[in-house]
């Protein structure tokens, strides 16, 4: 058990050691992979759905539909969590830490009635679509790049949510 959390500690510390201009290339690169097909929004509402049923009824373009169908509406809302993740890619680069552009998104994520699982369950679809969406350049360097991303805008709505 020592042995796992010193490994951990020493992932975390090495991940936290400032986001690279690679790190944020990565995520670049993918993040325009992952917008040259609507069918990878679908998937990562999907993969959402798939962990989390609940969670259908927090998103309106999808409470009133039998499933997860492709909609501008759905494909917006996926861009738009893409691209924050990849414009925090940015301003980690650029200062080392993620400050929301929209000061209402506590406010909208609290109304929604998400809760910290939700943040999970979000950036385990979020990596699974990067993957599928960057084929073979997939790899464990540009998941950490998004997980970092990821995580820093995470923290930033939850706290904006308290």
């Amino acid at each position: 058990m020592q042995i796992q959390i010193a490994k951990q500690k020493q992932k975390n510390k090495k991940r936290n050691m400032g986001f690279t201009e690679k790190q944020e290339a990565l995520v670049n690169s993918s993040f325009e992979s992952f917008k040259q097909n609507p069918g990878y929004s679908v998937l990562f509402y999907t993969i959402i759905l798939e962990k989390a049923p609940a969670a259908k009824g927090m998103f309106s373009f999808l409470k009133d539909s039998a499933g997860v169908q492709d909609s501008p509406k759905l494909q917006a809302h996926a861009g738009k969590v893409f691209g924050m993740v990849r414009d925090s890619a940015a301003q980690l680069r650029a200062t080392g830490g993620v400050v929301l552009g929209d000061a209402t998104l506590g406010a909208i994520h609290i109304q929604n009635g998400v809760v910290d699982p939700h943040f999970v369950v979000v950036k385990e679809a979020l990596l699974k679509t990067i993957k599928e969406s960057s084929g073979d350049k997939w790899s464990e360097e540009l998941s950490t790049a998004w997980e970092v991303a990821y995580d820093a805008l995470a923290t930033a709505i939850k706290k904006a949510m308290s």
